[in-house]
């Protein structure tokens, strides 16, 4: 079984999202003072003398509002819930009690999970006596916190921890990680909900719902999967709102931690500079990569279609490595075929090619005769070995390294390529002086 959870639930810019990063003593979840900023459940390792768990920051609930997110949010808010096996329940001890705190009480009573009352924001300690009228709630004692100081969140972790189950945390050394990316509104919630089985991210038209990068544990036959969810990332001159900068760096976070980049483009609108963008951060970061042309049975002609391809083939050839899955995040189709290539792409990325094998394409190489020349100097290259994998990196010595342009490297990489399976990943060549 896997870490016990805590689900951190409220209204919304009830400091819900502070009080997790100071749990979690970390700056994951995006702090703002907008109402709303959180919408999707994320998640955060966390750990209170010795007991680990996970801790789910969700959406903010706001009973009876016609905001466009508010159902949305109430329900992720409310599945957490059900996920959880203890519940910290955050209200606002400046405001004071409103209508909306007593609706999401109602709401928890029914589920029956253990809950805790944190009255936050008393940040001088002696006014506990500002708590008394969140009694009338019916969950018990409330306990006053200060998220942003600290006070009294040890002594609420106290209590909690004493409620959690006991579990032995799930390995996560097997785990492929995930991450699924692209612009705004491309179909990224509704491939991770498609991939996850269920509903797991909100899914909206209106482009840059996913804000905080989203972890989705899924296991197939013997491998585990986590799913990264990340915000739609947009061109920095776009990112108006500190919120939406604060999650582009989630994006980027996401993209640093993962090993297979699933960027998502979509096939009405067609491939866009920031499409490059996208893939260009990926590839730079060393991430594996499978290319998924989503909403594909939208394309009205033929004409367009192949127009697509061609334009994916040009102006991401740097990329050229990456397969290319045409699928319908919202029909399902082909979506199946995205585990076999997550897979084989992964193999790929872990492969380790033995230095016999390595330098026996270097003899036909230099049997071939294709090198360089200038100045007088010739390139010769003596030897290669592999120096990492995830992704594969190898280190070629040479008498004149320098010599080693551009077009060597990819005529090197071309060679590599075609005598060994790096299909979905980048190689890495490292040109170095000879031993002596």
């Amino acid at each position: 079984m896997g870490l016990p959870i805590v689900a951190v639930v409220g209204r919304p810019n009830v400091g819900k999202s502070t009080l997790v990063n100071r749990i979690a003593q970390a700056s994951e979840a995006i702090v703002h003072e907008a109402r709303g900023v959180t919408r999707d459940r994320s998640y955060h390792r966390a750990d209170w003398n010795g007991r680990e768990f996970m801790l789910i920051d969700t959406g903010g609930i706001e009973a009876g509002s016609i905001d466009a997110f508010q159902t949305s949010i109430r329900d992720q808010a409310l599945l957490a819930a059900e996920e959880a096996d203890v519940i910290v329940f955050l209200v606002d001890g400046r405001v004071g009690l409103v209508p909306d705190d007593e609706a999401v009480a109602r709401i928890l009573k029914r589920a029956k999970t253990p809950t805790f009352v944190a009255v936050n924001k008393m940040d001088t300690p002696g006014r506990e006596d500002a708590i008394h009228e969140f009694w009338q709630l019916g969950l018990g004692d409330p306990w006053p916190v200060s998220a942003t100081h600290g006070h009294g969140t040890g002594d609420l972790l106290d209590e909690v921890a004493k409620l959690l189950p006991e579990r032995e945390p799930e390995p996560s050394a097997d785990e492929i990680d995930i991450a699924i990316i692209g612009r705004p509104n491309a179909g990224k919630s509704s491939l991770l909900n498609r991939l996850a089985g269920r509903e797991r991210a909100i899914v909206s038209d209106v482009a840059g719902t996913t804000r905080d990068a989203v972890d989705t544990l899924v296991r197939r036959d013997a491998t585990s999967y986590r799913l990264i969810d990340t915000a739609g990332l947009r061109r920095a001159a776009k990112v108006e709102e500190d919120v939406e900068y604060y999650g582009f760096v989630r994006a980027m976070r996401a993209i640093d931690r993962a090993d297979v980049a699933l960027l998502v483009i979509d096939s009405t609108v067609g491939l866009t500079d920031q499409d490059q963008r996208i893939a260009r951060f990926a590839e730079e970061r060393g991430c594996a990569m499978i290319i998924l042309l989503n909403k594909w049975d939208a394309v009205e002609t033929l004409e367009e279609k192949e127009e697509l391809l061609v334009k994916i083939s040009d102006r991401l050839n740097f990329v050229g490595y990456a397969p290319v899955l045409r699928i319908s995040a919202l029909t399902g189709r082909s979506v199946d075929k995205i585990w076999d290539l997550v897979d084989g792409v992964y193999e790929n990325y872990t492969r380790h090619v033995s230095t016999s094998a390595l330098n026996k394409l270097l003899t036909e190489m230099r049997e071939f005769g294709h090198t360089v020349n200038k100045g007088g100097k010739t390139l010769r290259v003596n030897y290669v070995t592999q120096t990492r994998t995830a992704p594969p990196g190898f280190a070629f010595f040479a008498n004149h390294p320098t010599l080693a342009d551009d077009n060597f490297k990819r005529y090197v990489e071309n060679r590599m390529r075609e005598r060994f399976d790096f299909q979905g990943t980048p190689i890495f060549l490292r040109f170095r002086e000879k031993d002596s």
